[in-house]
């Protein structure tokens, strides 16, 4: 079992906060996400921008893309993103072609990660892993948390099967530094965490204790 990762999610509207938050606290995490509302905002020049900061991250373009996977991918990749999400309820095609333009770009770095909301199945994420798709995301979701829900027992048993499966599992939904220790003993391939670091009031000390705390509980 390895030490997970920590990625960052700027979840930003505008570009100069993005830009602010990923250079205070990128070089301490491993992987800095151009997050959804953030590209819907500003567009995929962002991910340039961030490639520009940090030549050697690993940046992911959080798309949720659902159709047209082979020209999202492309788009995104030119301006240096290595991952691109597919929501789940993508077809086949659309996340094939998706996995194959981001590899064509950025070769065998570039990687698809299905995000996980809503009704899914084990038999639908198989012809997941068949694509050669191996990374997910596994969410609690800002609305869900928002109306009440929590981490729970549930949650854990899906992060579990789908690592049985092969599958290199993130997960990311309100996570905080007291959440991190409910995944003890789960190898959890990334943390992804965004106001939790990016509006803590000193931001590279946040990321730093969540490094801490998966070391502690990791290493």
């Amino acid at each position: 079992m390895g030490i997970p990762n920590l990625q960052v999610a700027l979840d930003h509207s505008n570009r100069p906060d993005a830009v602010a938050a990923a250079v205070s606290v990128g070089h301490e995490v491993d992987i800095i996400e151009a997050g959804t509302v953030l590209l819907l905002e500003v567009g995929g020049e962002v991910v340039q921008t961030l490639r520009n900061i940090f030549p050697d991250k690993i940046i992911v373009a959080d798309t949720k893309c659902a159709d047209a996977g082979g020209t999202v991918a492309k788009n995104v990749a030119k301006y240096g993103a290595d991952w691109m999400t597919c929501i789940c309820s993508a077809t086949i095609p659309t996340m094939k072609a998706a996995l194959k333009a981001i590899q064509e770009e950025r070769g065998q770095r570039g990687e698809i990660q299905v995000e996980l909301y809503g009704d899914w199945t084990y038999e639908q994420a198989q012809t997941w892993l068949d694509a050669g798709i191996s990374q997910a995301i596994y969410h609690q979701s800002r609305d869900a948390l928002l109306a009440g829900e929590t981490w729970g027992e549930k949650d854990l048993n899906k992060v579990k099967k789908l690592i049985e499966m092969g599958f290199r599992v993130s997960v990311t939904g309100g996570l905080n530094i007291d959440t991190l220790k409910l995944f003890e003993g789960v190898d959890v391939f990334t943390f992804i965490a965004g106001r939790g670091i990016t509006e803590a009031e000193d931001p590279a000390a946040a990321a730093r204790a969540f490094k801490d705390e998966i070391k502690r509980i990791w290493g």
